[in-house]
This record gives C-alpha cells, structure tokens and sequence, in this order.
C-alpha cells in the first residue's frame, strides 16, 4: 500500500487529534509502518473474519487465559501476553502488543483509541486494494449476528454493508441461526452475482446433496485461484440444531482432499481455504490434506500475528487466525510460478480507528441502517467502575455480570452462561447502554432457564464441556470457550481425561451432593422444546443493571486449575 501524500497527512491529523502518542522523531515511520505493506507477488488475499456484527469502532480485550494441552502446549495460537509478543517478536508497549495482548488494556485502549469499525475498514481494504490489481477480500463468517441492529433486522444491516465493503466470497456460522430460509434468501437475492457464499461441508440431510457451492475459481493476474469454504463443522451441536434441520454439518476431511484435487483438475494453480474451523482443527487437517497452499480460519477468534507453516505429504501450508470484531485485516501475497507458490508474505493489521479516515460511504450507510434505532441503543442502564470484557477460556468480567444477573433475577443457586468469545469490551467509567448489553447476548435463542438440577448432572455438563475445549484431539473440540460458572466453584485439570477434570465443586463452601438438586439459572438453550422457557436474557441483564446503577469492578469466578503452571497459555499475572 502505497499513501498519497494528502492521505498520508490525513491519517497523521486523525492520530494526533485523538491523542495518539507520536513522538516526533518517530511518528510518521511507526504510521508508515502500520500500514504500509508492499505488494508481491501475484495473488492477492485479503481476509476478515468473525466481526460479529460491530460496524462501528469498539473496544476488545484479548485474552489472558488461552491453554493449549498436549502437543499443542505453548503453540500458536495458545500464547498470551509477554509470551505471544515474544514468539511474535513485537515490542512491549507499542500499538502491535496492544493490538495482540490483554497487558496494559485499560491504559493502552485510553491511549492508542477504539478498534475495528466498517468504515474504517473499508478505508483500509480501499488501499490495500489499489496497490493490489484483483484483490479478493474473504469474509469467514460470523457476520450476521452479534449485534442488536443485526438481530433486528436479521442480519440485512451487515449483508448491506459487507456488499458495500466489497466482499467477494463467504463462509458461515452463527449467521446459519436465522435459518435456512433466511440464508437461502441472502444468497438468492443479496448476494447474487456478487458474493459466492462457499460451504464444502454442508450437505443436504436427506440425500447429502450440497447446499451450497463448495469453491470458486477466480482469476488473477494470470493466475486460476481456487477458493474453498468450510462453515463451523459442528453447528447443529453448538447452536440450534432445529435452526437448520435440513442441513447436515462436518468436518469431511476426504470430501476436503477430492474438493481440492478437483479444482486443481480444473486448472487452479493455487487453492486457499476460507475456514471457520477453529485454528486447531486447521493445523490438523493441514497436516492431512495435500494440495492445499493456505488456510485464512476464523471461528476461535484468535489473533495472530505469523502464520504457521505445516508440513504435509505434499509439501506445505501456510495456516493463519485473524482475531474478531473487525480489529484484523489479514493481507496474504502468494508468488505463483509454475502452478506452484514459491513464496508469500502475511501481514495481520490491527485495525485502528484513530488512525485510519473513515470512508464517507460506509459512514453514511451505518448512519443510516442504526438512525431507526439509535434511541432504543443508548439508553444508559448504569455504569460500570471496572473494565468489562467477554474472552478467555473459563471466564469474563461481562460474563460475571451476567451471572450475577441471572443468579440475583431468577433466584438460583448457581447459573451457568455460555463460552460464547464474541462481544465488546467497556472501560472503567463508562455507560453500560442498552447496545452494549446487546453485543453480548444478542441471538436468536435468547431465552433464559431455571432448573434444578443433581450434584451429578452438574458435573456431567462440566466435564462434556472442558472436554469440547480440551480435547487433544482437535476435531473432537465442538465449540466455544468453558461454560461460565456462577455460584459455584471448582478445581479443572485440562490436561486429564475425559470425566476427570472437573474437581471440588462446592457451593457455600459445601462440597455438592450427586444426588441433591440445585437450581441453575441458564440462557441459550438449544433444545427447540425450550423456547420462550423464560425471559430473554437481555431483560434479565437490564433489569438487574437498572436495580444496581453502578457495577463495582468485577473479579471473575474461575476455577482452580491444576497442572498449568507455566503453561504459555496463562498469563504470569494470573
């Protein structure tokens, strides 16, 4: 990308009135460097994933809990804080570690600004674009939903603003809950001629017929470039499964290797996955696929900022994460010689809203998909004195308060909350709004449950989930982070068996009975029987923020763990 001197001056003037800490001898070079990517190559990938619906500039923590077990301990992407900017080689302190890390959030979020944002993006992708002839921008899903303006228009404000992004190519998850009628209706009508929506993996349950094209072939600079979609392989499990009841989901890893060597037949000379796998899963099937040259995956919402390069039988591929929220543009070059990549580079950009010029279009499309809205979204319903954030694989200081919310509105013992990773972050002294309460909990099952449930079965829920996330086997890992744990504590061993992990749970101190029952507190159920079982969650969210006005700083109630110590995957400070 190269800047004209008038944007250049622009991008400097945006970053120095939001108080972007510039130093004079260093300004212009920590700016230039940011985004300035030269091309190479002839195949040009830009890649996005997992914004979940934020189409304006917000705040992100990264985790400070990200555990890799087995042979994935220490590996990308379970790094966090000095131990990711260390493997990433990246310097403490700069707008690149704060970009990646959780260290120093409240501090650095004040300094450095908001992240993300569709207008900003578009900006961003603009240039990148006219230094890159053919670029083809990717979008790996978890667009739709996330947001209370998606919900309430059923994800026609994101299809609006994507087509104005210039996405060209689409794969899903959490889009799939407003149903297959509503997808279908996108692609038919929105997307037609414009946006190929690509699912190698879904099949039809009847007949195992695909729903959806499973790859395209474009053409670029002489080249034929395969794009492959994988949708999340485990939807109807970690969603409703009565969403989709037509539509199978999988891994099919064989169906990968014959999808790939039939657009090789075709004529590809370079075939790219858009995945919303989760990266474990892609490291594997990278090891077990051949053909395949890079993989852009979504899904664990991990940022990384160096692919990882895995050996195959037929040589390699190149694996990269692009983070969530919109706060990441990946830029992959590949040299394609020969029908053959002989080199690439990656950048993954931190997408700054002080520092980028927002696109007078995608402004004006985002001003006007939210004016019907605006009252109902910023309505203050209290304020918080400690930082609020959703990530991290056992808990959040917005989780917590959910909890709470639900223990304190629906008289429980306990309550449990789902690891779901979207959902934007607030700093101490800010106004909760009605739209931030949204970004957590806005989906399609909404409804909250009040169940008493046996010691016994409480357990059981406990350990099929830490085994979701904990499995050394990736594609046995089905979904989100651990559940959210209100009420009651516990000791976890990830590293243990199935059945084994989960330890000591006490309530009140007391350790629980198998065969006494509790009541539990819940919300996002996925059985169709428990629709409307109770209030939507949001309600009970509000309704206990507008009792309480002011939100203390939150400590999350997380586990013990055990057998972690060290473990590149948990922050030191923890």
């Amino acid at each position: 990308m190269n800047l004209s001197r008038r944007e250049f001056a622009s991008v400097m003037a945006a970053a120095l009135a939001a108080g972007f800490p510039l130093q004079r001898d260093a300004s212009a070079a920590q700016a230039r460097s940011l985004y300035n990517v030269p091309r190479s190559g002839n195949v040009h990938l830009l890649h996005l994933t997992d914004c979940h619906a934020q189409l304006l500039p917000s705040y992100f923590r990264e985790p400070s809990v990200n555990l890799g077990v087995g042979t994935m301990r220490g590996q990308s992407p379970h790094r966090v804080g000095e131990q990711l900017l260390k493997a990433a080689s990246l310097k403490a302190g700069t707008p690149e570690a704060h970009a990646f890390t959780y260290l120093n959030f409240e501090r650095a979020a004040r300094q450095y600004g908001k992240v993300g944002g569709f207008a900003h993006l578009a900006t961003l992708i603009r240039q990148l674009k006219a230094g890159r002839p053919g670029a083809v921008l990717l979008d790996g899903g978890d667009t739709w939903q996330g947001s209370a303006t998606a919900l309430w228009t059923q994800g026609q404000d994101m299809v609006d603003a994507a087509k104005l992004l210039g996405v060209e190519v689409m794969t899903g998850h959490w889009d799939f809950t407003y149903g297959e009628e509503r997808i279908q209706k996108i692609i038919e009508n929105d997307f037609a001629g414009r946006v190929d929506f690509l699912a190698q993996n879904v099949k039809t349950s009847d007949f195992g017929d695909p729903v959806f094209k499973p790859y395209v072939i474009k053409e670029m600079n002489g080249v034929a470039v395969a794009i492959i979609g994988q949708a999340f392989p485990y939807t109807p499990i970690a969603n409703p499964a009565w969403q989709t009841p037509s539509w199978t989901f999988g891994i099919r890893e064989s169906e990968m290797q014959q999808t790939i060597d039939e657009a090789r037949a075709k004529g590809a000379q370079a075939v790219a996955l858009l995945s919303h796998n989760g990266m474990d899963v892609d490291l594997k099937m990278a090891s077990r696929v051949t053909g395949l040259d890079a993989i852009l995956g979504g899904h664990t919402h991990d940022g990384v900022p160096q692919p990882v390069i895995v050996k195959n039988a037929g040589g390699q591929t190149i694996v990269t994460n692009a983070g969530s929220n919109g706060k990441f543009l990946g830029v992959l070059d590949l040299d394609v010689k020969g029908k053959k990549v002989v080199s690439f580079n990656y950048r993954l950009l931190p997408v700054f809203a002080n520092l980028l010029p927002a696109d007078p279009a995608m402004s004006a499309l985002i001003a006007k998909v939210r004016a019907p809205y605006q009252a109902r979204l910023s309505e203050t319903l209290a304020v918080t004195d400690g930082t609020l954030y959703r990530r991290g694989n056992f808990n959040g200081t917005f989780d917590q308060l959910i909890l709470d919310a639900l223990m304190d509105v629906r008289g429980a013992d306990i309550a449990f909350s789902p690891g779901f990773r979207w959902g934007t972050s607030l700093l101490p002294g800010q106004a909760i709004t009605r739209e931030h309460v949204m970004d957590q909990t806005a989906i399609t099952y909404p409804w909250t449950t009040l169940t008493e449930l046996p010691g016994e079965m409480i357990k059981t829920i406990l350990e099929d989930v830490a085994d979701n996330l904990f499995n050394p086997d990736p594609y046995y890992q089905q979904g989100g982070d651990m559940v959210r744990v209100g009420g009651l504590t516990y000791s976890c061993e990830p590293g243990a068996k199935m059945g084994s992990r989960i330890q000591n749970m006490r309530l009140n101190g007391q350790l629980i009975e198998a065969d006494k029952r509790y009541k539990v507190a819940g919300w996002a159920p996925v059985q169709e029987a428990s629709k409307n079982a109770g209030p939507p969650v949001w309600e009970v969210l509000e309704s206990y923020l507008k009792a309480q006005k002011i939100i203390k700083p939150i400590k999350p109630n997380t586990p013990q763990l055990i057998g972690v110590a060290g473990n590149p995957g948990l922050a030191a400070d923890l």
